[in-house]
């Protein structure tokens, strides 16, 4: 990739036009175009809302008004958006991704929430209505804690409990769970043997496993390159592996009549449904799109009610 153009010269005023913010943010909202970014002007600007520690609203109206550049400000937003163009993920460099009421801590080593996933929590949030006083709610593959810390804020009532297999995602989880001050029990292990003491006993089980087949690479460098591979590769030749066994996990947890929800990728809605329901662990076993109209999460019943 040719490096990115920079937005100035230190040292050179003659070389930095920009007077006010308005037009720092214009330059490097078409830096970020042309490095391929999919939303340079909204990238450009929380950049720079992290950088002067402003929220976006306030400093749309800092950017009309034509609010003048501080110079050690200037540079830090710089070296930003000169990593942004180098495809480095947008909440790598703020710390932050948020996922629906949430504001989560964010980095190396742990995957980054996606808005797709929200239809996930909106699916769970259903069944939980369903399912009585006290629900208890398991979430697989937590991550960042994402999806348990949204059940958790959007149902209280429920006892969540989340897993973990990553190390580094694990940490990046129990910071969230300790910053949002929510009931999560977050465990490190592996979501196809976790939770022996809740066999039988969980209401809902919700889980965003790896499942990019080994051979289909991501386009995005975001993601290619800085999601962690135990995040996103769900092994054997569809990618079904992982998902299928934390599946088959999900079946020993549930009480007869509970509810399995999982994300996949957009083309495995299929098969997903079609293996689930030849176990024999299942009934109504179902797929639903996300926000895009795209194939992304099956709900399955567990049979035996």
């Amino acid at each position: 990739m040719t490096p990115a153009k920079p937005l100035r010269k230190d040292g050179d005023d003659r070389q930095n036009p920009y007077q006010n913010w308005g037009d720092v943010v214009r330059a490097a909202a078409g830096v970020l175009a042309a490095a391929g970014v999919r939303s340079p002007r909204v990238d450009a600007e929380l950049l720079l809302a992290h950088v002067l520690d402003r929220d976006l609203s306030e400093l749309r109206r800092a950017l009309v008004l034509g609010e003048p550049v501080g110079e050690g400000e200037r540079a830090a937003y710089d070296r930003l958006v000169e990593q942004r163009a180098a495809r480095v993920p947008l909440q790598h460099l703020t710390g932050v991704a948020h996922f629906r009421r949430l504001s989560l801590r964010v980095g190396p080593g742990v995957f980054v929430p996606r808005p797709e996933t929200e239809v996930l929590v909106d699916l769970a949030l259903a069944d939980l209505r369903a399912a009585g006083e006290a629900p208890v709610v398991v979430d697989l593959c937590t991550g960042s804690g994402a999806i348990a810390l949204a059940v958790a804020d959007e149902w209280p009532e429920a006892r969540v409990h989340a897993v973990e297999l990553s190390e580094d995602a694990h940490a990046w989880a129990a910071a969230n769970v300790a910053r949002s001050g929510l009931r999560v029990d977050l465990r490190l292990g592996d979501a196809t043997t976790a939770f022996e003491d809740l066999l039988g006993q969980v209401d809902v089980v919700v889980s965003n496993p790896p499942y990019i087949p080994p051979g289909s690479v991501p386009v995005d460098p975001e993601v290619r390159d800085h999601d962690p591979e135990v995040a996103l590769y769900g092994l054997g030749e569809d990618g079904l592996q992982v998902p299928l066994a934390v599946a088959a996990r999900a079946a020993e947890l549930l009480v007869p009549g509970g509810v399995l929800l999982m994300e996949h990728a957009d083309v495995q809605g299929e098969e997903l449904v079609r293996r689930l329901t030849a176990t024999g662990n299942w009934t109504e076993v179902t797929d639903h799109a996300d926000l895009t109209g795209l194939p992304r999460v099956t709900r399955a019943v567990r049979g035996g009610r």
